[in-house]
């Protein structure tokens, strides 16, 4: 449906810079240059009509790019290798709408240091190439760390990066068709998208006391009972749910303080 609506945005934006190309309105442009404007266009559109906005930058540039390889004369094996790159890295971003975002280094200590001393099991779903579950690992090596990721390339690069960590496994794969019960944090990393659902698994799967952190994508209409705050660039925000003893994905609808980021009171302070 997505891939559908972004060729009918491509397609209007062309025929709008031929009709104006036909007017006399762009009379001594170059072909690359009309070929920008087609990318500005069909970027504004995607604007307009609210598409993700990882597609804007690809509205942007797909038709300057085909004029400007095509000017190269670049070999047709070229054009095969490219495509088959962008499928093993994207796969199905295009149906779940789901991007590779990867952790910074920041978020992943903030976290390690966040989370409860002693073992725990953490599960990164969607875990692309490693970028939080390779250095959580080597952060919290008393701890057990599973990455699933369901792109080819990402996962496979994510394995040959993470040889030699014992406390590491990384699996290709749908984390919605996996069990998340035995674990006691779920990390994600995705997009608004899937949010809600990701949220009525954790909720029905993972027992009391277990937590689902979500970075930047809070879950839609739940409140989150602690909000960590990156000190990087954009400010990363890691909203962090725990699981009621209830599991009911609608119990958490007051603010509560994460249990182990607690405030003490004046009794408690030294």
């Amino acid at each position: 449906m997505h891939a559908v609506r972004a060729l009918a945005i491509q397609l209007v934006a062309a025929v709008t810079t031929l009709l104006m190309l036909n007017a006399g309105v762009l009379h001594g442009l170059s072909l690359l240059a009309l070929a920008g404007l087609q990318g500005l266009l069909a970027a504004a559109l995607a604007g307009l009509v609210r598409m993700d906005r990882w597609w804007l930058p690809i509205h942007l540039a797909f038709l300057p790019a085909l004029v400007l390889a095509r000017s190269l004369q670049l070999p047709a094996w070229l054009w095969a290798a490219g495509f088959l790159l962008l499928v093993l890295i994207y796969w199905s971003t295009f149906r779940t709408r789901v991007p590779l975002f990867l952790s910074n280094r920041k978020t992943v200590a903030l976290l390690a240091q966040a989370l409860p001393a002693g073992p725990l099991r953490v599960l990164d779903i969607g875990s692309g190439t490693g970028s939080f579950a390779r250095p959580f690992a080597s952060l919290r090596p008393e701890s057990q760390v599973f990455g699933i990721e369901a792109a080819p390339g990402p996962a496979w690069l994510a394995g040959y990066l993470a040889r030699g960590k014992p406390n590491l496994q990384l699996a290709r794969g749908d984390f919605f068709e996996i069990d998340w019960s035995g674990f006691d944090v779920v990390y994600a990393f995705l997009s608004p998208v899937p949010m809600a659902d990701v949220w009525e698994k954790a909720a029905r799967e993972l027992r009391p006391g277990a937590v689902l952190v979500s970075n930047s994508f809070p879950v839609p209409d739940v409140a989150p009972e602690g909000v960590l705050t990156v000190d990087d660039l954009r400010k990363t925000r890691l909203y962090c749910y725990t699981i009621r003893a209830d599991r009911a994905p609608d119990t958490q609808k007051q603010h509560r303080v994460w249990p182990w980021r607690r405030k003490r009171g004046p009794r408690e302070r030294g």
